[in-house]
């Protein structure tokens, strides 16, 4: 649903990029995230976007992002995501996106919530993941090493339990299904990749979009779908921000090299629709809204959070579209983007300014 006209010069760039107006007889790689993204954003009832808003955004966050000299380069800047460009780092990665969901607290003591205490610092949300893998390696635990995570006799559960240990009451949402996740990453990069991670990413021959593919094909977990109006609708999240954060660490070279890196949309979590109905792109519906200031919880795969899922996917194509219409030349994509308003709405997190809480929902998907 929509609260005004849409921008169809907008809508037709973005259906140009989706390959509608192409040869239909060259197939590429497709993940089908954003078909599925415009398709819930033509049938929601509960999340409209605003044009107008959308547009003064893209405005604002281009400016933003020039003011802060802000590109693919300031992923590596944060001390706790890995500088190398080797394999270890690959694995690092793989390890960071296969369990990054799930990070909100049920308690609003923010010295009760689960952190990560890591260099006398505590670390808390995304942080505290990347944290606990850091502080494992410096134990001497090879916590990114695939056979490792198959090895019953020594990555057993207590040494997990170990690894993600709070340093506070509260302990890492769904600990159980993170165990899992690993224990079947370990197993299918063994059995269908020769324990090598190196040898999924070569498979997809340099494709961001058939990345995506192999990963939700091999992978259950993995596999972020969910059922709109009796539509399968693709999110893909933690399998495309694989991609990206590949592509941002090693800065488009190397294991980072994709040729159609633009087609990995904004990943579907519960911070950017927060941004963006803080921006006035997004408008909720009274009872959604309702629902989200209350902080009561939606059920992963409900129709709410499906709406608030696409929606934004669909907002931040539009967004990226508008600032290229107005600087053609600027080297922008919907994965910078995404960076860019996750930074900003941590930001204002720390602030104390959210002008809206975020939406709550457990799952591993996000």
């Amino acid at each position: 649903m929509s609260d005004s006209e849409p921008d169809e010069e907008l809508l037709n760039l973005l259906r140009q990029s989706l390959g509608l107006h192409g040869n239909p007889s060259v197939k590429a790689p497709d993940t089908q995230v954003l078909r599925g993204a415009e398709y819930v954003y033509n049938h929601s009832i509960d999340v409209a976007l605003d044009t107008y808003g959308t547009k003064a955004a893209a405005t604002q966050i281009w400016n933003l992002m020039q003011g802060k000299k802000y590109s693919f380069r300031t992923w590596s800047e944060h001390s706790l995501h890995p500088k190398e460009k080797d394999e270890a780092t690959v694995n690092f990665i793989f390890l960071m996106d296969l369990l990054n969901f799930c990070f909100w607290s049920e308690t609003s003591d923010p010295q009760q919530r689960f952190a990560i205490e890591y260099h006398e610092q505590r670390w808390t949300g995304y942080w505290s993941l990347v944290a606990a893998i850091r502080r494992a390696l410096e134990e001497e635990i090879p916590i990114t090493t695939p056979s490792f995570w198959t090895n019953d006799i020594e990555c057993t559960d207590e040494l997990l339990i170990h690894v993600f240990r709070s340093a506070t009451p509260e302990p890492i949402p769904l600990l159980k299904e993170r165990i899992s996740c690993i224990r079947e990453a370990g197993r299918i990069i063994l059995e269908d990749f020769g324990g090598s991670i190196l040898q999924l990413i070569q498979q997809a021959d340099q494709s961001a979009a058939a990345l995506v593919n192999l990963l939700v094909t091999h992978f259950h977990c993995f596999k972020d779908i969910a059922t709109f109006e009796s539509k399968p609708i693709h999110f893909y999240k933690r399998a495309q921000i694989f991609v990206a954060d590949l592509w941002a660490c090693f800065e488009g070279q190397g294991h980072g090299s994709f040729h159609d890196i633009d087609t990995i949309t904004m990943f579907a979590d519960y911070r950017i629709p927060q941004m963006l109905q803080s921006l006035g792109c997004l408008r909720y519906s009274p009872s959604l809204e309702s629902h989200v200031r209350k902080m009561q919880e939606l059920e992963s795969g409900g129709s709410w959070e499906v709406q608030l899922r696409g929606c934004s996917i669909w907002c931040v194509e539009l967004i990226g579209k508008e600032i290229l219409r107005q600087h053609p030349k600027a080297e922008v994509n919907a994965i910078l983007i995404d960076f860019f308003l996750y930074d900003t709405m941590k930001e204002r997190e720390a602030e104390g300014v959210e002008t809206i809480p975020h939406h709550r929902t457990k799952s591993i998907w996000y």
